[in-house]
């Protein structure tokens, strides 16, 4: 089982490729874990006018990113990427970011 240590929600920073340094929350993730939806990262797609679209033209729709191009944003350093550790905690497993120590909501 592919378990992903960044959840919806989560403030991401993004690593690698075109939108690099990009910083937001994560609005979705794929079914397989492989991509995540940062709000704020759209891709630009030209559609043909349709029965549907009358239109047609330029539009912004939600661009994935792979999920080894973002890493977690340290909530106490902000604008800080970090990495995710595991800790127990009052007998419940929780997320930790490793740069800081501070737990991970």
């Amino acid at each position: 089982m592919n378990k992903s240590k960044i959840l919806r929600g989560d403030v991401v920073k993004v690593i690698a490729g075109s939108h690099k340094g990009k910083i937001g929350p994560v609005v979705k993730l794929s079914k397989d874990k492989k991509r995540v939806y940062v709000e704020g990262i759209v891709a630009i797609k030209h559609a043909k006018p349709s029965q549907t679209d009358q239109e047609g033209g330029i539009r912004e729709i939600p661009a994935g990113v792979d999920i080894s191009n973002v890493s977690l944003v340290d909530p106490k350093v902000k604008d800080s990427a970090t990495r995710v550790g595991y800790k127990i905690a009052d007998g419940k497993k929780v997320r930790i970011a490793k740069k800081s120590g501070s737990e991970v909501k």
